[in-house]
């Protein structure tokens, strides 16, 4: 019985998750992510590579965020129908990102079309908040650590990823193929909010992700937060910080309470100019089973600790529009993280140019985003059909990442009893790929190989 694993996305990338598992007539869906980044890397979005959406028997997503679930839409579209299986805390926020995809993308083609500055005639959106309403039924959450099954003679078990809420190592067991094991996004240990990463004892076929694959993360993010903090308080002007709603907004959020709590910066007034963010926060604190000790004494005060002392929320665009007639210090937390879309753009278009302005970076930036851009130091950004001069501080702090680094990678790789047969990096551009495959084969001696998109490789091959 023929047994493959293609890669069809996520991979020489870190976007665009999706692997699809073949086990005799049988096929699975690792995630089913959307492609971020510039046009040619998004224009991937509008084909699904791999069999026919409705040969698709199931799909296991391994936590919410947009690069691993946001196609799903698409896929119900072009016919699947079977189940989404994932853990309850995905479920939830995988349905609020969805619609959230689906409206922006709405909103991006009406607007698109009003101004005239898409290519597309007219322009279209991906898919509907109505399509992305299609998915949720299909949800089938599991808890932790309980086996469940996903197809006659498959079966898998989800474990926390220590990633964001929610997010979990896939566990599959293909009977007499073996078993093969997916990292999804790696977490870090010993960090506010979550547990840390859950070891897996074994895996015949594994494959890990590579995001920061050739680096490490700084050691005190809180110090540098606060350093950043109180520059940019002395500047008397605002701090921007594109939003990664799911993980990366309530950690700093956390971290700057701390800090404010502990009189390392003074209290200013903090935006969170992002439904979504919001609504991810509410569901943050609403599923303990994720939750470190921290976190779990906190709630039991009923203090809330995911907020800053001058805290204020905004969900209607009046609100949103209405924080640029704030003067002074502040800080502005605002969607998208890698400054794709949403109001982030509204921001900087409206500040950019202000020398007094800091650009906190506070996650990965793909190739190709207007973040990434504005990391690696672009006079100009272009923001609706506009080119904005940047004359704010830019500045990236690595230390809130939800990823885990390449110590960290390696560490939840020694909790494996014995080295998998085969190990395949993904989620990573080729640089971090390849760093990480030579130091996995270096310091454990497995046999390792970076996944390239299209190919199709055995299960059973090399198993004894």
């Amino acid at each position: 019985m023929k047994s493959s694993i293609r890669f069809v996305g996520g991979v020489g990338t870190v976007t665009g998750s999706r692997h699809q598992v073949t086990v005799g007539s049988r096929r699975v869906l690792l995630d089913c992510g959307m492609f971020q980044g510039p046009e040619e890397v998004r224009q991937r979005n509008w084909r699904l590579p791999g069999a026919d959406p409705g040969d698709v028997d199931a799909v296991l997503l391994s936590h919410a965020h947009l690069d691993h679930s946001g196609l799903l839409p698409v896929l119900v579209r072009q016919g699947f129908s079977g189940p989404i299986h994932c853990t309850a805390a995905t479920a939830d926020l995988a349905a609020i990102v969805l619609r959230d995809a689906g409206h922006l993308q709405e909103e991006d083609a009406a607007r698109a079309n009003r101004h005239g500055y898409s290519r597309h005639q007219p322009a279209l959106p991906l898919y509907t908040l109505e399509e992305a309403e299609a998915v949720l039924p299909l949800f089938r959450p599991h808890p932790y650590g309980e086996p469940f099954e996903v197809v006659p003679g498959m079966s898998a078990l989800f474990r926390r990823a220590g990633h964001i809420l929610g997010s979990a190592t896939i566990d599959l067991d293909l009977g007499t193929t073996g078993r093969l094991v997916f990292s999804g996004d790696l977490g870090r240990w010993d960090r506010p909010i979550l547990k840390d990463p859950e070891p897996v004892p074994e895996a015949d076929v594994l494959l890990v992700e590579s995001t920061y694959g050739d680096r490490l993360h700084s050691a005190d993010s809180a110090a540098v937060l606060a350093d950043l903090v109180s520059r940019a308080v002395d500047r008397g002007g605002a701090i921007i910080v594109p939003a990664f709603a799911i993980g990366r907004t309530q950690e700093l959020l956390w971290t700057l309470r701390q800090l404010e709590d502990a009189g390392r910066v003074p209290k200013l007034p903090v935006y969170l100019d992002s439904p979504m963010a919001s609504a991810v926060t509410d569901i943050y604190c609403r599923h303990p089973e994720d939750h470190d000790l921290d976190m779990e004494l906190l709630m039991d005060e009923q203090r809330c600790p995911l907020c800053s002392h001058y805290y204020i929320t905004t969900r209607l665009p009046v609100e949103s529009k209405a924080i640029n007639d704030v003067k002074g210090a502040c800080l502005i937390i605002a969607g998208s993280g890698m400054v794709n879309g949403g109001r982030v753009l509204h921001h900087l278009k409206e500040r950019l140019s202000d020398e007094r302005t800091t650009v906190l970076l506070s996650g990965y930036q793909a190739v190709g985003t207007r973040g990434r851009l504005l990391q690696d130091g672009a006079e100009a950004l272009r923001i609706h059909g506009q080119d904005v001069r940047v004359r704010a501080r830019i500045e990236t702090i690595t230390g809130l990442s939800a990823h885990a680094d390449q110590s960290e990678i390696l560490r939840w790789l020694r909790g494996f009893r014995r080295a998998p047969r085969q190990t395949w990096i993904v989620h990573g551009e080729p640089a971090a790929a390849a760093t990480l495959a030579r130091v996995i084969s270096r310091d454990l001696g497995w046999r390792v190989d970076v996944a390239n998109e299209g190919i199709e490789a055995d299960l059973e091959a090399g198993r004894s």
